[in-house]
């Protein structure tokens, strides 16, 4: 029909399908009972071990169809999802010759207009107007579709606006119920169907070289991607594309051969790597006997030498160690799976696009050419050896055909943009996956900028490494603390875990809170400011939040009971507007997976946080006796309110990887 379907409507549809297989299924076995086939004499074996495997089919889809109702009865609504689907369907009844449609819904921007608005009767008058040549006014569109708005749960009313927008007021007692279903089975993520696979490429530092603020963007931005995608019910492969191969390491143990030759039986003392790497870089460039054996020492490298491989694997047992610091700070989970693990690919990928007439001669290089792009891929260089095309192509196709990846995303900067579109665009070529069924995404990220809006370096000129940076900032996060005087009413252990929370929770937030297809300015005055949308300003926010319903003396088992048992009321404006606003959680996190920008996600907690405030403002959630301070009445409902607020803030600082904590 060309009505766009979510995950509820395919969900619904599922089960429509099990079900009728279970008519048939059971059909099925009553025309079995029929030929006498239950339990009959050994001649009709056949028949009786065909009606079990029925049966046990039968069995196994009424198990899997009740687990799948039961998923879905505790997930989150897509609120503007279902409503697309109900004016969806109105828009086909008002209009069932027009091929597809436009539909537009969206949240409302002021009360005025209600709670969503469907803008779809404009762009229907336009077309009407240039495919028929009928002048039809976008209103007398809005009232036709309005009138053919099937019966559902979630419309209360909806009225005609302005030259034709149809203003959508949503039930409260809908609302109010979604509300306690969150309250009582947490936060659930929209039922999917059939589990997906998304193999992500991030963070991918270069052995011996330190991680530095370039690292940080994509180690950030893809354990965060990897973590909303795990929430969304995918089975998520996190790797960790390391430079590990090529001739830098022939001068590396070159030089690790000359200043630790008894490298084979006591581990090298090499404290700074990068110091090393210098000094095998300098020597390589000026000491020309050195550069001849540097390039011995690839050859026996890549013939796996066992001596060379040692060499090689202590090299990156250094790294490694170092990467690992960097990963532990971040809280960041992820697999190693370097250049080196592809190399015996290669072969075979160069002889797959040979077989196939892809590869022409180039100055002695084998390169391929990929329709709509200008410069081919280099898939082997004139020496013989392998490239980062040739590499990039095995790592593509392993993904594909090997881990059957359906979505495959890589979180590199944007200055990759051309190379990686013409590596997709091959795998296309050469028939690897159909973008149509894979996607297959370059999650594109700006550069970081200091203050002086230059590429953020240090005084000096050198890169920043990444491991001061984050000792900078728990630095910093503890002046911060210290400041405010949380050190004389946090214990050591509360005042070390907000040190951490802070330091690292700001880092974070303030590049996920940036487009990431934008530079952004780093500045540590700026993120750790309790005011704005920063990371400190909503851990601030989130554990007053958890502080009121503590400091009314109601613990946990009385907020579940009562979730159980209240209605959550939302007659005051402001809690009505908090409600809504808790709700838009799925369609928020529905739009990241689409677009994969997660600044969305970080603007979305922030207007929850400040909706939060208005909120308490002016609703008492806990009265007390203005001359004794006695708690005098607890407004249940709005507490529960709180909760809920607090218990989406969680989830979105569970996908962002920041940790709040309790007191601060």
């Amino acid at each position: 029909s060309g009505i766009p379907v979510s995950r509820n409507y395919c969900v619904t549809t599922q089960f429509a399908f099990q079900e009728n297989e279970i008519k048939l299924l059971t059909a099925e076995i009553e025309r079995l009972k029929n030929f006498g086939c239950l339990g009959v004499s050994p001649s009709l074996e056949g028949l009786r071990d065909e009606n079990a495997k029925l049966k046990y089919r039968l069995n196994f889809l009424k198990k899997s169809l009740q687990e799948e109702r039961s998923k879905s009865m505790k997930s989150m609504i897509n609120i503007n999802s279902c409503l697309q689907e109900i004016f969806g369907a109105a828009i086909q009844a008002a209009y069932p010759d027009l091929e597809n449609p436009p539909l537009v819904v969206t949240p409302s921007q002021q009360p005025k207009f209600g709670d969503y608005q469907c803008n779809s009767a404009m762009g229907i008058s336009q077309i009407l107007l240039k495919t028929r040549e009928q002048k039809v006014i976008p209103r007398e569109i809005a009232e036709k579709i309005a009138k053919n708005i099937p019966a559902n749960e979630y419309i209360e009313k909806v009225e005609i606006a302005g030259p034709g927008f149809i203003n959508v007021h949503l039930r409260k007692d809908f609302v109010s119920k979604q509300l306690s279903s969150l309250l009582i089975n947490g936060v659930q993520p929209p039922a999917n169907g059939k589990r997906k696979k998304a193999v992500v490429d991030f963070s991918s530092p270069n052995i011996a070289k330190e991680m530095h603020v370039g690292h940080l963007r994509s180690t950030i931005i893809g354990e965060s991607m990897c973590r909303l995608f795990e929430f969304a019910g995918y089975d998520v492969l996190r790797l960790n594309h390391l430079g590990d191969w090529g001739t830098q390491f022939g001068m590396l143990i070159a030089h690790l051969q000359d200043k630790f030759p008894d490298y084979l039986t006591v581990s090298p003392p090499i404290g700074d790597l990068q110091a090393f790497y210098k000094e095998s870089k300098q020597r390589f460039d000026t000491e020309e006997e050195f550069k001849k054996r540097a390039y011995q020492c690839v050859v026996l490298l890549q013939s796996k030498n066992p001596d060379f491989i040692k060499a090689w694997n202590l090299i990156c047992d250094v790294s490694r160690r170092e990467f690992q610091k960097i990963y532990n700070c971040l809280d960041v989970t992820i697999i190693e799976r370097g250049e080196s693990f592809y190399h015996e690919m290669m072969k075979d990928i160069v002889k797959e696009f040979e077989d196939k007439g892809f590869v022409q001669v180039d100055d002695g290089r084998k390169v391929v050419f990929v329709p709509g792009f200008p410069v081919p891929l280099t898939i082997v260089k004139s020496d013989g050896g392998y490239t980062y095309d040739t590499s990039d192509l095995a790592a593509l196709k392993h993904r594909l055909c090997e881990e059957k990846g359906d979505i495959l995303i890589y979180v590199v900067d944007s200055g990759q943009s051309v190379h990686l579109q013409t590596i997709f665009a091959a795998g296309q070529m050469i028939g690897w996956y159909d973008p149509k069924v894979t996607r297959v995404a370059h999650a594109a990220f700006g550069v970081v900028l200091g203050e002086d809006k230059k590429k953020f370096k240090t005084r000096s000129g050198d890169t920043v490494r990444l491991i001061d940076l984050l000792e900078e900032g728990l630095k910093r996060a503890m002046d911060k603390l210290k400041d405010k005087e949380r050190d004389k009413v946090l214990t050591p252990e509360e005042l070390k875990a907000a040190q951490t929370s802070v330091a690292f929770g700001c880092i974070k937030y303030a590049d996920l809170s940036h487009n990431r297809l934008n530079d952004y300015v780093f500045s540590f005055d700026k993120m750790l400011d309790d005011r704005g949308n920063t990371a400190a300003y909503l851990l601030y926010a989130f554990t007053r939040i958890r502080a009121i319903a503590r400091l009314a003396n109601i613990d946990e088992q009385m907020l579940r009971k009562a979730a159980r048992e209240e209605v959550l009321v939302l007659d005051h404006e402001k809690e009505w507007k908090l409600g809504k606003c808790i709700l838009r959680f799925p369609e928020i996190l529905q739009k990241i997976l689409e677009d994969l920008l997660l600044h969305t996600l970080c603007d979305y907690l922030y207007e929850l946080a400040t909706t939060f405030t208005e909120f308490y403002d002016s609703c008492y959630c806990v009265e007390k006796d203005r001359q004794t301070g006695q708690i005098v009445k607890v407004n249940m409902w709005r507490l529960l309110l709180c909760e809920a607020t607090a218990t989406v803030m969680a989830k979105g600082f569970d996908i962002l990887g920041i940790k709040p904590v309790q007191r601060m």
